[in-house]
């Protein structure tokens, strides 16, 4: 599979620090602080501080922000020769499924289309599955394409707190999984970020799969 190509603008002069560059890019992007430190899941006021020079981002958030924004993290931390010329991109295309798959995404039949994601972030049992509801808002929006890892039967315990594809008695829901004790027994609790979206509190003896574990939000029409 051919990597695509993705040719990017060059950076306004004196661009040279590393928030000055950061807020270039978020410009030339169209975005806001809030979608940018919403779209690299970090806190807003903290990318507010980067880009006025009195933070300095260690390489996971770099990274995090340079996926957000699309670009080789080289052209956002201004690495190496020529790094404000066009940077390409490699992509690689993983299913994208409307519903969850059933079974590994890799021998799926179900997803008659796929989505390109950074080349970095492919992995063969990883696959893209479009949200249809609204109740993990508003960390996820209906329409939003989130990059899962698909993890059959992964134990909650290992999981809490990560938005996962789970399967309750047959049925699929994307929730954010926790466990607590109840009554001397454990509990699964699943629950949405819509405070509108009520839990779902699972029997122990109940039929809870964990298919997968979100990882990215990889694409969000603007």
């Amino acid at each position: 599979m051919k990597p695509r190509r993705v040719s990017r603008l060059p950076l306004p002069a004196g661009s040279d620090r590393f928030g000055a560059r950061l807020r270039a890019l978020r410009r030339q992007r169209g975005l806001t602080q809030t979608e940018l430190a919403a779209l690299a899941d970090i806190n807003q006021g903290y990318l507010s501080a980067i880009e006025r020079g009195e933070r300095v981002p260690r390489r996971p958030m770099r990274v995090a922000l340079a996926q957000a924004l699309d670009v080789a993290e080289t052209l956002l931390v201004g690495a190496g020769e020529g790094h404000d010329a066009a940077q390409p991109l490699e992509t690689r295309d993983l299913p994208l499924f409307g519903t969850v798959p059933n079974g590994p995404p890799a021998v799926s039949q179900e997803a008659a289309e796929h989505f390109p994601v950074l080349r970095h972030l492919w992995a063969p049992d990883r696959y893209c599955l479009r949200c249809e509801f609204d109740s993990m808002e508003p960390t996820l929006k209906r329409g939003d394409i989130i990059l899962v890892e698909y993890r059959p039967d992964a134990n909650p315990e290992f999981v809490q707190g990560r938005i996962c594809v789970c399967l309750v008695e047959g049925q699929s829901t994307l929730k954010r999984v926790s466990v607590e004790r109840r009554g001397g027994q454990r509990c699964v609790i699943l629950r949405g970020d819509n405070p509108d979206s009520p839990a779902m509190v699972v029997d122990p003896r109940g039929d809870l799969s964990i298919q997968g574990v979100a990882i990215n939000l990889v694409s969000r029409p603007l």
